[in-house]
């Protein structure tokens, strides 16, 4: 919520507060004064919002933020001898997509492409698992992905599939310059011609007792990997 306020680049139509969320926000600097904030009970808010939302007093009106395309963020790395992207291959579940930015953002990542028709809108569930990230890690969308990747290899990205059943461990993958990490939805794992179109695929190696990662894990595992391989590993 404080990250959305806090970002120019996104238009707020309403603020809703109780009075103690109000104060903790001031406390907290995260008023901004767009827009005016309204003071209202508990019981407001929960009308406004769908019977199973869960929020801490503070409610939003916000509009989606400015499309990003891939060009645009091909010309902002153009000069950059390392880069990492993470592109989500039919990833619908809007909490992993969510997380999947959170940990875009932790581990250096420029920015997450998702295909168009088969991922989630922008809604408050995938912001809330963001935690913030959403408004600092652009979400492009592409009508073809296979296509994406192609232009991605055009500009010396490599692009490095995960699959659980590929003979390579992403331990021994070479993982500096220009990345594209390419991950399939849970259970379908990467399409056949995603799996085609990557440079190389990778596994995560984990415990022979365990089928999977949730995909959200398999991403922060391979973002840190990535990460490591760099040198630029948060402390």
């Amino acid at each position: 919520m404080i990250a959305a306020l806090a970002n120019p680049g996104r238009r707020l139509d309403r603020l809703l507060a109780t009075a103690e969320a109000a104060r903790e926000l001031a406390g907290a600097g995260g008023v901004s004064g767009r827009p005016p904030m309204e003071i209202v009970d508990r019981r407001a808010i929960d009308a406004l919002l769908p019977p199973d939302c869960v929020h801490q007093g503070i409610a939003v009106l916000a509009r989606p933020l400015p499309a990003t395309d891939l060009e645009a963020v091909l010309t902002t790395l153009a000069d950059a001898p390392e880069a990492l992207l993470v592109v989500l291959d039919q990833v619908t579940d809007p909490r992993n997509v969510g997380a999947v930015l959170r940990s875009a953002e932790a581990f250096g990542a420029t920015a997450a492409i998702v295909q168009d028709r088969h991922a989630p809108e922008e809604t408050g569930t995938l912001a809330k698992a963001a935690s913030g990230s959403l408004e600092r890690v652009p979400l492009i969308r592409e009508t073809n992905l296979a296509r994406a990747l192609r232009s991605l290899q055009q500009e010396g990205f490599r692009c490095i599939g995960l699959a659980g059943g590929a003979e390579r461990s992403i331990d021994d993958a070479d993982l500096g310059g220009r990345i594209a990490l390419v991950l399939g939805a849970e259970g379908a794992g990467l399409r056949r011609l995603l799996r085609e179109t990557c440079d190389t695929l990778v596994r995560i190696p984990i415990a022979a007792a365990v089928d999977s990662l949730n995909l959200s894990a398999a991403a922060a595992v391979a973002l840190h990997a990535c990460a490591r391989a760099r040198g630029s590993q948060p402390t």
